[in-house]
């Protein structure tokens, strides 16, 4: 499996979705957050298993798509509908999607590249700037 062969990816994700909700959000030692989005082609609900950074009430992901030249799916699906369900260990909820500025962007980024350096590594192997999206919970 290569980093951007979606079949693969996709296989492995169903998997790691399925083992985050048969242990109620515990997978291997992995902080992972469950991502439900909307798709803004389709209108079919997809959910993706990605790494996370909390603080408070906040959760943050990078998307980087591995450090792929393109963004993710899942991260388009929230730009267009930032209304998304996260569900984090056994707690499911609604959340608003938001993408970070420039300055903010640059502090959750090198924090989580501080404790995971692929980030670090993906950002330099992709020609634009990877996004970081905040989740809030919806009112």
């Amino acid at each position: 499996m290569t980093i951007w062969d979606k079949t693969s990816w996709d296989e492995r994700n169903c998997d790691v979705i399925t083992e985050f909700r048969e242990n109620q959000g515990q997978t291997g030692g992995r902080e992972l957050v469950l991502l439900t989005t909307t798709g803004w082609r389709s209108g079919e609900q997809h959910t993706t298993p990605l790494m996370y950074l909390a603080e408070g009430d906040r959760i943050y992901v990078i998307a980087s798509k591995g450090g792929a030249p393109s963004h993710p799916d899942w991260y388009h699906n929230a730009v267009a509908g930032p209304t998304v369900t996260l569900e984090v260990g056994a707690e499911l909820y609604q959340a608003i999607a938001t993408v970070l500025t420039i300055e903010e962007r640059a502090r959750v980024f090198d924090k989580q590249a501080r404790r995971h350096p692929f980030f670090a590594e993906y950002a330099k192997t992709t020609p634009c700037e990877i996004p970081v999206v905040m989740f809030e919970r919806g009112t």
